[in-house]
């Protein structure tokens, strides 16, 4: 690989992931002055648990698919992950309303209508996902990023326009799911990837259970990358929950308004995460996949990565660093500013997250899949130290941000290491 031709395909997928961010940005500041820190906070829980549930609903055989090129193959798994997502999303509706029903106090901010429609977010969520990554197999960037710029588009007018006529936080909700719809139909009619047949028969049992019967090719598949579902569904799930568990225990520790104030610095510092270091992993995920089967590891593909990655990550870590709480009081309003200075303790640990992100896919592409579950524990751990331990807001996000940190180091040396092919099989 190049590097015109590396940075040849990040352009395209920046391009495209340019658009699909400047919307959402652009419409912030306009929701934060027509919604406060409550409503905020409870949109972005419901955001979280879709997240995590979506994880589970590919079983992480979405990632998989960048492994087999073949239709046929292709087409078996999105015919899995159609089965999955229908049952997980079935499965997280009906348990999140069961504990809301209970009286169990995490949901209480949430209505039974959000919690009902958690299963609609999580299906289309996983959906889209697993057909991004089939553009990504076949290095179709441009679609995939149109695609995404039509998503993004949507949720953020229709959020916007939703709070206009007064809907609150029920207008962040519908926005989202609306967005997520025209994503996932734009993504299928610009790729058309290879999705399963279902004949009349086949169909109505597919209807009647639910996705719950799998055939054998289906079963064949899923043997075959058992190692996606066994040890990167794990890993990915811990990493996604740890990623939402600081909302989740500032919201208990310190109240809803904590919990806002968390979600928008939340969004905001994961913002260069999501514009900039998944279009380099875009590129990152075909480029490692083709130099570890022809030679034998993808040093190279690393090297230019992490070259790209600091690069494009070190500004906007240095911006927050310096200027987050003036920032965030002008863009978003004065009742924001703390959101800046919370901000400013993740700075350097934003700049570290960006590189060490899309580096972590040598793991799945060597095998090593184990060495990324036993770190994923480990920062679970680190997380749940650090926010369950006495202290004011301030000193609990200090003490997350200083433990990810040392972590995300490790991470990087355990990376380059696999990258180079030198640690013991897992």
């Amino acid at each position: 690989m190049s590097a015109n031709g590396f940075w040849k395909h990040v352009a395209t997928v920046l391009g495209g992931s340019i658009g699909a961010q400047a919307m959402p940005l652009l419409a912030a500041p306009l929701i934060t002055r027509m919604c406060g820190p409550d409503a905020l906070g409870a949109f972005s829980v419901w955001m979280g648990v879709v997240a995590v549930s979506a994880i589970a609903a590919t079983l992480r055989l979405e990632t998989a698919m960048i492994l087999d090129h073949e239709e046929e193959q292709q087409r078996v798994c999105f015919g899995v992950v159609l089965r999955t997502a229908s049952i997980v999303a079935l499965l997280v509706s009906g348990g999140a309303l069961l504990a809301h029903a209970l009286g169990l106090a995490a949901l209480r901010q949430q209505s039974w209508m959000a919690l009902a429609l958690l299963g609609a977010g999580t299906w289309l969520t996983a959906c889209t996902q697993t057909t991004l990554a089939y553009a990504t197999s076949h290095k179709a960037f441009g679609k995939a990023a149109r695609a995404k710029v039509w998503g993004a588009a949507t949720i953020a007018l229709g959020q916007v326009l939703l709070l206009v006529l007064g809907a609150d936080g029920t207008g962040l909700l519908a926005g989202q799911l609306i967005g997520l719809g025209v994503g996932l139909a734009a993504a299928l009619l610009l790729l058309r990837p290879p999705l399963p047949r279902f004949g009349l028969h086949a169909g109505l049992r597919f209807g009647l259970w639910f996705g719950l019967w799998f055939g054998a090719p289906e079963r064949a598949y899923l043997w075959r990358h058992e190692k996606f579902w066994r040890f990167s569904l794990p890993s990915n799930l811990l990493n996604a929950l740890v990623g939402q568990l600081p909302l989740f225990l500032i919201g208990m520790h310190h109240g809803a308004t904590a919990a806002g104030l968390y979600a928008l610095t939340q969004r905001v510092v994961s913002a260069p995460v999501s514009l900039l270091a998944a279009s380099v992993l875009e590129v990152f995920k075909r480029e490692s996949v083709h130099e570890f089967q022809t030679l034998g590891h993808c040093s190279q593909a690393y090297r230019y990565t992490f070259k790209a990655l600091l690069l494009l990550g070190l500004g906007p870590a240095l911006v927050l660093l310096l200027f987050s709480p003036a920032l965030f009081a002008w863009v978003f309003g004065s009742a924001w500013r703390e959101a800046g200075e919370l901000a400013r303790i993740l700075a350097p640990l934003c700049l570290l997250n960006f590189i060490a992100s899309p580096l972590s896919y040598v793991f799945f592409v060597a095998g090593k899949q184990k060495v990324d579950l036993v770190w994923q524990v480990a920062l679970f751990c680190t997380t749940l130290a650090a926010f369950f331990a006495p202290g004011t807001l301030h000193e609990n996000v200090l003490w997350y941000a200083s433990g990810y940190s040392f972590l995300y180091l490790v991470y990087l040396h355990l990376s380059w290491q696999v990258s180079q092919n030198r640690m013991v099989p897992a």
